[in-house]
């Protein structure tokens, strides 16, 4: 199998604080065999969350991180030569139809368009998968569910998905959390106290209110994490915030004095 797909199973304990009623669309989901398409921000919580729910609906995840590379084959299967004999070995889209549980393709928009063209069978009334090279036609069971997610910051005319692909999934929006929600989080993920978490927090919420430095994108949770992390370790503050927070943010020196100066106050 292509060692660029990934393929995981939910087995341990795995923490998760709603910013919605995202988790009660995804179980009405579930029970119905209905697609979820999740589209949010970098380190936003939406890979998280599927292996929350997962947990909580007690199912297997095979998770598949698209990349460019990234085909129909790797999805659902090819077949392959050992000593002199070839044999067929099932994709992991393959494997989540035929045994149950989620099915979880990170950044969906990364994969090659072939790849969509194979989910939409399966992400409508027919719930089906067709193999072309073995003759089959697997009807997924009702544990069986199709989640997507995509970073709608990236989207533009040559990575998107078409209107006829994202009209066949329930679609939930993120982004990150409110700053209440947000504290919990990197106490949690972190084991630091509250002061130093709502500090970090603070500093988050103004590097994102900035509307006109060239950045791709917002400080994520994870980083304030990573810097809460850090710091917990014996980090000082400054240079944890300078190497977690502001370095990812962008590769121009100026761009990143200037965010350091916007936050300079706090960091004394």
């Amino acid at each position: 199998m292509d060692k660029k797909v990934s393929i995981t199973a939910q087995d341990k304990s795995c923490f998760y604080l709603p910013q919605d009623n995202e988790i009660q669309i995804f179980e009405y989901a579930y029970q119905h065999q209905l697609p979820i398409l999740i589209k949010g921000p970098t380190g936003c919580g939406k890979t998280r969350f599927i292996r929350y729910m997962a947990e909580k609906l007690q199912l297997p995840l095979f998770t598949v991180a698209c990349h460019d590379d990234l085909t129909a084959s790797d999805l659902v299967g090819r077949h392959l030569l050992d000593a002199g004999k070839t044999y067929w070995q099932d994709g992991p889209l393959t494997r989540a139809v035929r045994e149950g549980g989620i099915c979880y393709l990170d950044e969906i928009v990364e994969a090659r368009k072939d790849t969509t063209v194979v989910l939409h069978p399966l992400s409508d009334d027919r719930r089906i998968l067709p193999i072309d090279r073995t003759g089959e036609s697997l009807r997924a069971p009702d544990d069986f569910m199709l989640v997507v997610s995509y970073n709608p910051g990236y989207q533009n005319l040559l990575k998107g998905l078409k209107p006829s692909t994202k009209q066949r999934f329930v679609s939930l929006r993120f982004d990150y959390p409110n700053a209440d929600v947000e504290i919990k989080i990197v106490q949690q993920e972190s084991a630091v106290d509250k002061v130093l978490a709502t500090r970090l927090v603070e500093i988050a919420q103004m590097l994102r209110n900035l509307q006109q430095q060239d950045l791709e994108e917002a400080v994520s949770t994870r980083l304030i994490i990573y810097a809460a992390t850090l710091i917990k370790a014996g980090l000082d503050f400054p240079a944890a915030i300078h190497s977690a927070m502001l370095e990812p943010m962008s590769d121009d020196q100026e761009t990143i004095d200037a965010l350091y100066q916007v936050i300079a106050l706090k960091l004394e």
